[in-house]
């Protein structure tokens, strides 16, 4: 909750508690935190992950959302699985020369419903 309240963070990315056993409990934790999921992250996770690793991708509960003016994503503790997350997702969206649009792009308006300083004067 400090990280998603600091100005100074735009984005975290945690790793691993993200499967089905007793301690992968990263879903749970971090999602009551969400004012707004983001399903399309956890889509696109899959289908790249499903093209490489097969039907075994839905042991993974990969999910992100925006908390605040915080954007979060919750990869897999795999290394194989946080490179695929961060080179075939994260890396564009968090880059503001991706197009035709990027999270970097939106971040001045994630928390214009909180008027939170995090927004006044950012620019892209």
């Amino acid at each position: 909750r400090r990280w998603i309240a600091d100005a100074g963070i735009d984005a975290i990315v945690t790793t691993g508690g993200t499967g089905f056993t007793g301690r992968d409990v990263t879903p749970e934790a971090i999602e009551p935190l969400f004012e707004k999921r983001m399903d399309g992250f956890s889509i696109a996770f899959h289908m790249m992950s499903h093209a490489k690793i097969g039907t075994s991708t839905i042991q993974s509960r990969a999910t992100a959302g925006v908390a605040g003016a915080t954007y979060i994503f919750c990869l897999p503790g795999s290394p194989g699985a946080c490179r695929d997350g961060w080179d075939g997702i994260l890396k564009a969206q968090l880059d503001y020369r991706t197009r035709p649009c990027n999270f970097v792009e939106i971040m001045p308006r994630l928390d214009e419903h909180l008027r939170r300083p995090k927004a006044q004067g950012a620019t892209v």
